[in-house]
């Protein structure tokens, strides 16, 4: 492959979305339906005011149907048609789902799972990163595509593969796990000290002995399990780039994407946000859980801070219900725009479904989509109509930024390290405990980024460290230069545990934090079904009426710490459960345990209350179900309950949703959305 590609403008999806507002449609798979559909289709395309879609995405089958053979004459069509109705194409490389042909002529491509059964072809995803054989006709239809439509009028932007999240542990993963060992650790006496592979006796000779983390007698060797998976994100990775710099070559100057899914496990997302040119997320998430708008939330903040704050797209969603999950319940209109204007509140510039038309046959025949079995004449299509016709009245939102004086630190490593097997508890999750850190300051109207460990921390007032099982160097004098200029800094329980290998690090816990903390510990334990007391010391003015600790908790020692409250009874009876620390500027809380949301609220409002830091409304709480942020100049609230709700507006706004004037007061009935924007502001 040539080694230099086309140049890419620096912000095509910025000048894409300022050209056509928010972005809105969805994925669209004409190559599903009769040649006379596609018609009626791009003309109730226009009706809804979708203006983006995304095409091609299971269509390699129709694209090469048998090996070299190549049928474009439909895309063109297609193409054509909707150019000619005015709607953008976002246009896919099929390369998700290979043809069957591609793994019955190649064995090789198809995955095998840990108990080396090989995977056959017939339903998607059905191929192996590792396998040469699927690489080489992943880029081979990728050039053809790009060849052909590079100058194409309809294409706006590409999109490579989907949702990438394929594993294999066969043959072919193991030559190309064996490679990058290698070229990671040089020689295997490096390995094997990386690796602590004396423990069970499990040294290697040699890198050929190495194999996957397949089905072993016992546990897998943590460090083993640690590198497959990020040698797994790599692989997925050079599958994505080897068809984005093919794209490139062919001369394409439009953005590059993929579509993420959100805290994927199987993807270290900060190594792949600087290779695509956007941002883009798929999000389903589960109506029927009572925290999924904090939730989603959270993986919003994520996708904006992917890409260092600027504007993402939200490439799928579902209008009404799922059919992938066991029992799918189904959106209501309000529910499906208030996803949707949640999305744009979180810096999406482009909101789109899964999908166009509702599938008849195949396996998602049951997942909703824009227009559904039914036709046009139904509630959904209508419902989409009228999100359409919202989204072209926040046109003033578009490019806007969310600005925020709070990083939470995740890092995908140390949450692989932290899930495996042989901990002192398996009920410590870690994205579990973002997601309350999180969920509190959601509450607050308080916006959040995700910060990678290691990165500036200039830009934040308070730092949270909800749960970071590995901490490295880097890491430990970030937060350490956060907290010396005048940053709170919070830092919850069983962090700072390992190093990069998923070693413990040897001496008083947190080994890298303990003078920045000035608390250090000697035990971790699991704590009883029954919640711990934690009893506040007099220092702890602000403790809740009751303090609980549960999961796990750390036998602690205060080395220069003040101890806001400590355990009341049970193993660690006495010990320090929560600790404050001044350090230069700057103050460090500690919590030795899993904190009750109450007790966990309380700190937290004491760590933002030093650092100044305040939500969007005048009120410190925001009223129940209410969601508030801040993009721009426009103030977004959302009422995700079912009572009606008042939340104080100080000075008069106007809502560019319904054009009212509101002053002093907003008043939000159940499944309602405001976005204000100040008057002067306009």
């Amino acid at each position: 492959m040539a080694a230099t590609l086309h140049p890419r403008r620096v912000d095509a999806f910025g000048e894409l979305a300022g050209e056509l507002g928010l972005c809105f449609g969805g994925d669209y798979n004409p190559e599903q339906w009769p040649r006379e559909i596609w018609r009626e289709d791009a003309e109730l395309m226009v009706r809804a005011g979708v203006n983006l879609v995304t095409v091609g995405v299971f269509s390699w089958a129709r694209l090469e149907p048998s090996p070299g053979e190549r049928d474009f004459g439909w895309l063109d069509e297609v193409l054509d048609l909707l150019h000619a109705h005015g709607i953008a194409v976002d246009l896919a490389t099929p390369t998700a789902s290979p043809p069957p042909w591609l793994g019955i002529l190649h064995p090789e491509t198809l995955p095998v799972n840990p108990d080396g059964v090989r995977l056959v072809a017939g339903s998607r995803n059905q191929f192996t990163p590792a396998s040469r054989v699927y690489r080489e006709h992943a880029v081979s239809i990728a050039t053809a595509m790009a060849e052909r439509y590079v100058d194409h009028p309809a294409v706006r932007m590409w999109h490579v593969g989907n949702e990438f999240g394929q594993i294999d542990f066969g043959d072919e993963a193991a030559r190309e796990f064996r490679l990058w060992l290698r070229e990671r650790y040089g020689t295997i006496e490096a390995l094997n000290n990386a690796w602590g592979t004396l423990v069970w006796a499990q040294r290697y000779r040699d890198f050929d002995e190495v194999l996957p983390p397949r089905r072993m007698p016992y546990l897998v060797n943590p460090a083993q399990s640690l590198d497959f998976r990020r040698y797994t994100s790599w692989a997925l990775q050079r599958v994505f780039t080897e068809q984005r710099d093919a794209i490139r070559e062919a001369g394409a100057t439009q953005p590059i994407t993929t579509n993420f899914m959100g805290f994927e496990p199987l993807t270290d997302l900060w190594e792949w946000a600087a290779d695509v040119d956007v941002i883009a997320d798929d999000q389903y998430p589960d109506h029927g859980s009572a925290t999924a708008s904090s939730d989603i939330a959270l993986v919003q903040d994520l996708m904006r801070s992917l890409g260092g704050g600027r504007p993402w797209a939200l490439m799928e969603q579902a209008v009404s219900a799922t059919s992938w999950r066991p029992h799918n319940l189904p959106k209501s209109a309000d529910r499906a725009r208030l996803d949707s204007l949640q999305a744009v509140a979180r810096g999406a510039d482009a909101i789109c479904f899964f999908q166009w038309r509702q599938a008849r046959t195949g396996a998602e025949r049951f997942h909703s989509a824009l227009l559904p079995h039914a036709g046009a004449d139904t509630e959904v299509f209508a419902s989409a109509c009228a999100l359409g016709a919202d989204l072209q009245k926040l046109r003033p939102v578009v490019g806007g930024r969310v600005a925020a004086s709070v990083g939470v630190l995740f890092d995908w490593p140390s949450w692989w390290a932290a899930e495996e097997p042989g901990r002192p508890t398996e009920r410590l999750r870690t994205l579990e405990q973002v997601q309350r850190w999180h969920r509190a300051l959601w509450r607050r109207g308080i916006a959040v980024d995700l910060v990678k460990p290691g990165a500036d921390l200039s830009a934040y007032a308070a730092v949270l460290v909800p749960h970071s099982y590995i901490v490295e160097t880097d890491a430990a004098a970030a937060l350490r230069a956060a907290v010396q200029r005048g940053a709170s800094l919070v830092v919850g329980p069983f962090s700072g545990v390992a190093d990069a290998h998923a070693g413990i690090l040897t001496g008083r816990s947190p080994v890298l934090l303990r003078d920045l903390v000035g608390v250090s510990g000697e035990e971790w334990v699991g704590l009883p079904d029954a919640p711990t007391r934690v009893a506040a010391e007099s220092a702890w003015t602000t403790a809740p009426a009751v303090a609980e600790a549960s999961v796990l908790g750390e036998r602690l020692r205060a080395d220069g710490a003040e101890v806001l409250a400590r355990f009341e009874d049970g193993h660690l009876a006495g010990a320090p459960a929560i600790t404050r620390h001044r350090v230069g500027e700057g103050t460090a809380w500690y919590l030795g345990a899993v904190l009750s949301d109450a007790a966990l609220a309380a700190v937290l409002d004491d760590a933002l209350d030093a650092a100044g830091v305040t939500g969007v409304v005048p009120d410190r709480v925001l009223p129940e179900d209410v969601e508030g942020i801040r993009r721009g100049d426009a103030l977004f609230l959302l009422n995700h309950g079912e009572g009606t709700r008042h939340v104080t507006v100080p000075g008069p706004h106007r809502d560019l949703l319904s054009d009212a004037d509101v002053d002093g007061q907003a008043t939000l009935a159940p499944g309602a959305a405001m976005v204000l924007i100040e008057r002067h502001a306009e």
